[in-house]
């Protein structure tokens, strides 16, 4: 077998969305992810086949690029029904508490419905939708080196101990007491 490759980091994550300016509009005003570019062409370069879109490129940070594409001539879009709302979301970070409860300020000044900040012991977010119905998660890393080290100590035995029982293991309950403590 070839060796695999080695991996530069993510090019870009492309969605579909409703309309091209209103979503690159969105992300500019809301996270101020600055618009890198557009491509719009009559035939998809891949397949040959007849189907017009536009293609725009935003720019998350350190390199990352969220993509959307505009579909005209396609169904009207939807997302997966037989996946739960909150299971298929697009998460940013952001570097500080601060600037995640400015965020929440911002995007209810912009009329959007907000749900938390959300602690999840080792970092805490917030979620909303936006205008193509797409789940956002803007989330600030609160867990020091040493939780981190312990739950990558513990991913595979507890990736094992799933696939055996589909129940959740315990190897990091640690993790959920000190949410309850932080809570109460």
């Amino acid at each position: 077998m070839a060796d695999a490759p080695k991996l530069g980091g993510v090019h870009h994550v492309a969605y579909r969305c409703n309309d091209a300016k209103e979503t690159v509009e969105f992300y500019n005003k809301l996270l101020g992810m600055d618009f890198q570019l557009a491509i719009a062409e009559n035939k998809v370069p891949s397949t040959g086949a007849p189907d017009p879109y536009m293609h725009v490129f935003l720019n998350a940070g350190n390199g990352n690029v969220l993509a959307f594409f505009e579909l005209p001539n396609s169904p009207e879009m939807d997302r997966d029904r037989n996946t739960p709302e909150w299971v298929q979301h697009i998460a940013f970070k952001v570097d500080t508490m601060d600037d995640l409860m400015n965020a929440k300020a911002r995007a209810e000044e912009m009329g959007l419905d907000v749900v938390g900040p959300t602690h999840h012991g080792i970092f805490k977010s917030i979620y909303f939708f936006d205008p193509n119905g797409h789940r956002l998660e803007l989330a600030c890393d609160i867990g020091t080196p040493e939780q981190m080290s312990e739950l990558k100590s513990v991913a595979w035995d507890m990736l094992d101990e799933w696939s055996r029982t589909r129940k959740a293991p315990r190897h990091a309950a640690w993790l959920h007491e000190k949410i309850a403590e932080e809570i109460d």
